[in-house]
C-alpha cells in the first residue's frame, strides 16, 4: 500500500513538472488619438505648476541692461555682440588659466555661425545666453605656433565673416589680402608660440577651422561658453560694445 502511494505520488509530480507549450491565441488593443480633445490631469498640472512658475520667473528674470541693439550685422569681419562675447570669454577664461598655469591667453577666436541671436535694446535676462548660445560648449586654451596663427588668419581673411576676435588683436588686412597683425600690442612673431581661448568644438575642427586640431598643448577649462556668458552679463549693469580697430580693412 504504501508502495502504491509512493509510486502514485512520483507519478503526479512528474506530470506536474512536464513543460507545458504555450501559444499565442490573439492579441486585443484600443486606439487613443491624442489630440486637442484629450483633457489634461489635473493632479498633474498641480503637481508641475510650481516647478513651472519657478523656472519661467527664473529664465525671465532681468540680469543685465543694453542701451543699443546688439548684434552681429553691424559692421565688417567685426560686429559689436562677437566683440562682447569673445571679450568676455577671454576675461573669464584668462584667469582660469594663468590660476592654473601661471600663464596668460594671448587672444580669443570663435566662429560666425555660433552666434544664434541677437541682443535687443532694453533689460537683459537669463533667457538671452540660452538663446545667443544654445549649444553645451566649454572653453578650451590651445596653444599654436606661428604658423597655425598664420592659417588662422589666413582662414579669417578668406572667409570675409565677422568672426569674433577678442579685443587684445590689431589685424590691418590690405586689398590684396596681404595683412599686419599685432597681438597685445606687439607685432606678431611667427617663431612664438601663442595662446588661443576658443570653444571645444572649434577645437575639433568644427566650422573647418582645422588650425585649431593637434594643438601642442590643449587646456580644458570646464567652463561652458553659455556659463561665461552669463556670469559676466550678471556683473554687468550695462552691456557696453562697440565696434573698434581690431579689425581694419583698408
Amino acid at each position: 500500500m504504501k508502495k502504491a502511494l509512493l509510486l502514485l505520488s512520483l507519478f503526479l509530480l512528474f506530470v506536474g513538472c512536464k513543460e507545458r507549450s504555450v501559444s499565442l491565441v490573439k492579441t486585443t488593443g484600443d486606439i487613443i488619438t491624442i489630440d486637442s480633445t484629450l483633457r489634461e490631469k489635473d493632479a498633474f498640472n498641480n503637481l508641475i505648476a510650481p516647478y513651472k512658475r519657478k523656472m519661467i520667473a527664473q529664465i525671465n528674470a532681468v540680469i543685465s541692461y543694453a542701451p543699443k541693439n546688439i548684434n552681429r550685422y553691424d559692421g565688417k569681419m567685426q560686429s559689436s555682440l562677437g566683440n562682447l562675447l569673445a571679450d568676455l570669454c577671454y576675461d573669464r577664461a584668462n584667469v582660469i588659466f594663468k590660476e592654473d598655469t601661471g600663464k596668460e591667453i594671448d587672444f580669443s577666436m570663435f566662429n560666425y555661425g555660433g552666434i544664434r541671436a541677437s541682443i535687443s535694446k532694453g533689460p537683459v535676462t537669463n533667457k538671452n545666453p540660452f538663446q545667443l548660445m544654445p549649444f553645451e560648449n566649454h572653453l578650451v586654451v590651445v596653444e599654436l605656433s606661428g604658423k597655425k596663427i598664420m592659417e588662422l588668419v589666413s582662414y579669417f581673411i578668406k572667409n570675409k565673416s565677422a568672426h569674433p576676435l577678442s579685443k587684445n588683436i590689431e589685424l590691418i588686412v590690405n586689398s590684396d589680402a596681404s595683412y599686419h597683425l599685432k597681438i597685445n600690442a606687439k607685432k606678431f612673431d611667427s617663431t612664438k608660440n601663442y595662446f588661443v581661448v576658443t570653444s571645444d568644438y572649434l577645437q575639433s575642427g568644427g566650422d573647418n577651422m582645422d588650425f585649431f586640431k593637434n594643438p601642442i598643448s590643449l587646456f580644458k577649462t570646464d567652463y561652458k561658453m553659455r556659463d561665461a556668458i552669463v556670469d559676466e552679463f550678471k556683473s554687468l549693469d550695462t552691456l557696453r560694445t562697440s565696434l573698434d580697430n581690431r579689425v581694419i580693412l583698408q
